[in-house]
């Protein structure tokens, strides 16, 4: 939902691209988010997704803008534009992940307890390494420490990869689990069976994995690695389609750009969580509102659940949003104007206009990605 060229939203009453319409109505976006964006042609800064998946998408990661630029200009025909691609996940059903580097110290007790995993890299990397991990590092040490770990790891020997995966395979079937293992043995054996001798499974060593509650969400900046397990969610990102992946993949695996473009960033998984709150906003009506309100410009979501029989209006905003009805129906109304929805319903609302959403005969439950300036 939005106006990227490679899935480009259109008008359902006109069939035009949503990018061609308001490049005609440029007040619907308005002059502050454009002046701030540089908007000429109808572009939005964000691109609003929802996602339902049971096998795990690609073990990837999302250029800087710096880096997106410099990816364009040599393959434009991979990397279809020059913008950088932080995103935040929702979780609409329980949310399996892979995100972010582990602690240093939880790695080096898996190279420690997982045989397996060791055998893929270097004595003199894996010695370094448990060396700066428990040795209180700074935070340039346990990046080099971390980034020549991965590296080795990534450009590893296919062959090795392979064999030590059947190996981990086997002695897990076999059981007893290992205590610093039990957490993510049924993982490993899952994403093999999804993608048998994939590199990607040994991941789970050295990313943070978490199950997250509906109405959980995650931010990641550009530069996470991330792996998104099962569930289903509500994704909003900046206007990007660039991905760089390393696994879980039959496409094109850029190893070297993976490498380079990473954050090697370890910490526990919850600081990348991203809290929601209460909206609060002049001429705001009800308590229906939450906010989740990323450290960046691009974009925010808002989830509207209204219950039945009742009505929650929100006052103008200052720039554009898409709307989703997910849940129930009832109407959206905007000046003298009323529309019905229902799930599936996809609504644009231009900037600085108030609505009212209202549930009819059902909880009506809808996700709003906007940006202001």
């Amino acid at each position: 939902m939005g106006t990227h060229h490679k899935a480009p939203a259109r008008v359902l009453s006109s069939g035009h691209k949503l990018s061609e319409h308001l490049a005609a109505y440029p007040h619907l976006i308005g002059d502050r988010v454009s002046n701030k964006f540089n908007i000429t042609d109808g572009q939005l800064p964000f691109l609003f997704k929802v996602l339902s998946f049971r096998k795990a998408l690609p073990l990837q990661l999302h250029p800087d803008k710096h880096t997106a630029e410099r990816l364009h200009s040599e393959q434009p025909d991979v990397y279809s534009d020059t913008n950088h691609k932080p995103e935040i996940a929702i979780a609409l059903t329980p949310f399996k992940a892979l995100f972010g580097f582990l602690p240093l110290e939880k790695i080096a007790i898996y190279l420690s307890s997982t045989p397996e995993f060791a055998a893929l890299l270097p004595p003199v990397i894996i010695n370094q390494f448990i060396s700066v991990a428990r040795s209180s590092p700074s935070e340039s040490e346990g990046k080099e420490a971390l980034r020549d770990l991965f590296g080795s790891f990534l450009t590893a020997d296919v062959k090795e990869v392979k064999m030590q995966l059947r190996n981990l395979v086997k002695r897990y079937d076999a059981g007893p689990d290992r205590d610093e293992e039990k957490d993510i043995r049924s993982l490993i054996i899952s994403l093999n069976k999804q993608y048998p001798e994939d590199s990607g499974v040994f991941c789970a060593f050295m990313l943070n994995y978490v199950e997250l509650d509906p109405g959980q969400a995650i931010f990641l900046a550009a530069g996470e690695p991330h792996a998104y397990v099962a569930g289903d969610i509500i994704e909003c990102m900046a206007n990007s389609d660039n991905v760089l992946e390393a696994g879980f993949t039959s496409g094109q695996k850029d190893v070297p750009n993976f490498m380079s473009g990473l954050l090697y960033s370890a910490a526990p998984a919850e600081t990348r969580f991203l809290p929601s709150s209460p909206l609060t906003r002049e001429g705001l009506t009800g308590k229906a509102t939450t906010i989740y309100d990323p450290p960046i410009d691009e974009l925010a979501v808002m989830q509207v659940i209204v219950p039945k029989g009742e009505a929650e209006s929100h006052p103008g905003l200052g720039g554009p949003s898409i709307a989703i009805v997910l849940e129930g129906g009832g109407t959206i109304e905007w000046g003298s104007e009323k529309m019905e929805v229902s799930k599936g319903h996809v609504i644009f609302i231009g900037q600085g206009t108030d609505v009212k959403f209202s549930a009819v005969e059902d909880e009506l439950r809808v996700y709003r990605a906007y940006v202001e300036a």
